[in-house]
């Protein structure tokens, strides 16, 4: 059997999942070695910029929060390991985060929270990664070499998803003015492994309905963690494996509790999407020109172990970009039909393209608390285009934008006519408000592949996009994912938010609001908050409520996971300050 590493290796672990599926491809398969970023997990954020010192500013203190939100956020408490020297850390209540006032771009006056009205106010989400742990393109085996390269708990990531969304629904409020929560808005790598599956599932999580996280065999598990191969967890059995000599548990009954039915209530705001690198390709990385994996992912046959050296090389290929159009991963999936098994066959783990994305949006089985097509229109299919506008209260307008390098890889670009579109609409609202929103981070976006649909396109940076932005006074924010890990940053004319995910602990989302504080400044509120799920674990309990709280645990513990997601304390709960034009 092939030993595990301990050490994460020097590839990052979100690209090494994003490309090879081991980190849920968070980022793709650069979230594999590192966790939580990559085109899985999380990237490192650039070093500040003469836009401003992004070093973290005294915190003030916090008022009591009063309205429906109070004692819902991390302003007041959060989930923290206790005490101990336990090799599995356990957790319960902890200390909240205190807001921290950012003055890079203005001063912070006296009275401006009685004189303030507010523009907008909702929740992001993002990176919820909806998993189908049994899909046969997923790379499990390269945990060989990585131990992040394969999450213990992505089985339970629809109960987690549910239980977050049962916490925004009982916000209400934000927490930061009081003002009415408008909508919600997901940025990007909803789904796992580009699945009709994981999508239908994403979908109706959000939407409301019940989900039963199953795929092939309907009465069976046909995944890793019931192989016998000890590199994985194996809940259900007493033998000796990697995660048990961790202190992970023996759980009786988890993985027919993990692929039983689950009820989300839906969220109770209107929600918009915005598609991630994850949504888009195989595994967050691979084009697939060839159609190999598209064939694969329905098929009957399913790789659970390789040799050390295989994937030493495979990691080393994803670590340096070398697999945007699937060959490595296909060359080794021709070459290891021997050491496959055999699995139930499953047609809904065909990898679904742009349209049937925006089609699937569309549906008014999945329109939920609305609006239509959550951001998408019948332009969008009509003109083979992810990117769209939409109100987010008063001269406010929202942005979402497909940063996905369609060519292939986690990192992202956008092409020249999405840049010129995007400048069209900073043009036109210059009287107002303009947010953008993006799966793909400024730090991120370096990959320049053309896009097979528009081979004679240019495609742009994130260094080109914040240029832009900053060209236009009406640009106030760019809120993202894809790192998985809480990073604000300041980019002289506006900041970039970027929002760890709800895949890799400690599992957030984000409430932001944009106030005007009528004193010639705007101020930027932005408050994480955790899932409704109990902190406190009981592995008896695997009741919907007792896997989401489990989902957590696990996931705090997971081996080779970066323990620095949750970013600087300046990057969490805090009020940012423009000077209003």
């Amino acid at each position: 059997m092939s030993r595990i590493r301990s050490a994460v290796t020097a590839v990052d672990r979100r690209s090494f999942l994003a490309a090879a599926g081991a980190v849920g491809l968070s980022a793709g398969i650069g979230a594999a070695v590192g966790s939580g970023g990559g085109p899985g997990s999380a990237s490192a954020a650039p070093a500040p910029t003469a836009s401003g010192p992004a070093t973290t500013a005294a915190p003030t203190p916090t008022p009591t929060p009063t309205g429906p939100s109070a004692g819902l956020t991390t302003l007041e408490s959060l989930a923290t390991p206790r005490a101990g020297n336990a090799t599995f850390r356990r957790l319960g209540d902890g200390p909240g985060w205190r807001r921290v006032v950012r003055e890079q771009f203005a001063s912070a006056k006296s009275g401006r929270e009685d004189r303030r009205t507010v523009l907008s106010s909702f929740v992001q989400l993002t990176d919820l990664h909806v998993t189908d742990v049994q899909h046969p393109v997923r790379t499990e085996y390269v945990r060989s070499e990585s131990s992040g390269a394969w999450r213990p708990h992505e089985a339970l990531s629809v109960a987690g998803g549910v239980s977050l969304i049962e916490r925004i629904n009982a916000l209400g409020t934000g927490p930061a003015t009081g003002a009415p929560l408008a909508f919600a808005m997901t940025t990007g790598d909803n789904t796992d492994n580009n699945s009709l599956c994981e999508l239908d599932w994403y979908l109706t999580l959000m939407s409301g309905g019940l989900v039963t996280p199953n795929s092939g065999d309907p009465q069976a598990y046909e995944g890793v963690q019931n192989s016998g191969m000890r590199m994985y967890w194996h809940p259900e059995d007493g033998a000796p494996d990697a995660d048990k000599r961790l202190g992970y548990p023996r759980i009786e009954g988890f993985l027919e509790a993990a692929l039983r039915p689950v009820r989300s209530p839906g969220l109770a705001l209107p929600w918009y999407s915005t598609v991630g690198n994850h949504d888009s390709l195989a595994s967050g990385a691979y084009s697939d020109r060839t159609g190999f994996l598209a064939e694969f992912a329905v098929g009957t046959r399913k790789l659970y172990d390789i040799p050390d050296p295989d994937a030493v090389a495979l990691l080393a290929r994803i670590s340096g970009g070398e697999t945007a159009d699937g060959g490595a991963l296909i060359s080794l999936l021709r070459r290891e039909k021997r050491r496959m098994r055999t699995v139930t066959a499953d047609p809904r783990r065909a990898p679904f393209t742009p349209l049937q994305y925006l089609t699937a949006h569309l549906d008014s089985a999945h329109t939920g608390a609305g609006p239509v097509g959550h951001g998408y229109t019948k332009d969008n299919l009509a003109q083979a285009t992810l990117d769209y506008t939409f109100p987010m209260g008063e001269n406010v307008t929202g942005v979402s934008l497909d940063t996905t390098d369609h060519g292939g890889h986690f990192t992202g670009s956008v092409g020249t006519g999405q840049l010129r579109w995007l400048e069209r609409i900073l043009k036109e609202h210059r009287d107002g408000y303009v947010v953008l929103f993006t799966h793909h981070n400024s730090w991120t976006m370096g990959n320049k592949r053309p896009d097979p649909a528009r081979p004679g396109e240019a495609r742009h940076d994130g260094n080109e996009v914040v240029a832009l932005l900053r060209k236009h006074r009406s640009a106030v924010a760019w809120i993202n994912g894809h790192s998985h890990r809480n990073v604000v940053l300041p980019h002289g004319s506006f900041w970039e938010i970027s929002t760890a995910s709800h895949i890799d602990f400690p599992q957030l989302a984000r409430v932001v609001e944009i106030a005007d504080n009528k004193d010639g400044t705007l101020s930027l509120f932005t408050t994480l908050i955790e899932s409704a799920a109990p902190r406190e674990t009981d592995f008896t309990d695997l009741s919907q409520s007792g896997l989401a709280s489990l989902y957590r645990e696990l996931a705090l513990n997971a081996p080779g996971s970066r323990q620095d997601l949750a970013g600087l304390k300046d990057a969490r709960n805090t009020e940012l300050l423009l000077r209003r034009r």
